[in-house]
């Protein structure tokens, strides 16, 4: 892997980890892991799940960087990062989760963490950090990679967590990284790096 490539993969990793903190998806894990009480078939779930979603999300961020100039793509991506981080520091509340019978864990891990992933922030920062690195393969691994640890926490460590690090601290953390990354976006547009 190269360094652009291993750039690709640990930066969307650490965006991904820190933002997942609190998100919806994280209490979704919780929430499922603790219906369920089989955290490896649900972490299983929301690795199909994820992978699927951030591949997709990922490959729209190679197409966006191909398609527009990168002026407006590094502007587009500043303004996105920026409400990244704004978005970041407000907590998300976990959507009911609706029985499914008929479904078992894994299929209703890997339902539910598909369809909340849709439009969310982590889903969008793929798009963006694909976008930025050029790297679908490497971003999709370093965001997917993020997905599971922190919802690994929920799943494994359950309130753990939140009573050890205090869940505005990771939050806080999280959107200082975007807010970085979007300073460095306008940064390029502005032709101040490359």
């Amino acid at each position: 892997m190269t360094n652009g490539g291993l750039a690709a993969l640990a930066g969307s990793f650490v965006v991904v980890a820190l933002a997942e903190m609190g998100d919806k998806t994280q209490l979704i894990a919780f929430s499922l892991a603790s219906r369920y009480r089989r955290p490896w078939v649900v972490m299983l779930g929301i690795l199909l799940a994820t992978l699927a979603n951030h591949a997709l999300a990922a490959s729209v961020g190679v197409w966006l960087a191909a398609t527009v100039s990168q002026r407006v793509l590094a502007i587009v991506l500043g303004l996105g990062f920026l409400a990244f981080g704004v978005w970041t520091v407000f907590p998300n509340r976990a959507p009911e989760l609706r029985e499914q019978r008929r479904w078992g864990p894994l299929a209703a891990t890997a339902a539910a963490f598909f369809l909340a992933e849709m439009g969310d922030k982590t889903q969008l920062a793929t798009v963006a950090l694909a976008a930025r690195y050029g790297a679908p393969v490497a971003v999709t691994a370093g965001t997917t990679a993020g997905m599971l640890v922190s919802d690994g926490l929920a799943v494994f460590a359950g309130t753990w967590l939140g009573d050890v690090v205090p869940m505005g601290l990771i939050r806080a953390v999280a959107a200082t990284l975007f807010f970085l990354y979007g300073a460095a976006a306008f940064g390029r547009a502005a032709g101040l790096f490359g």
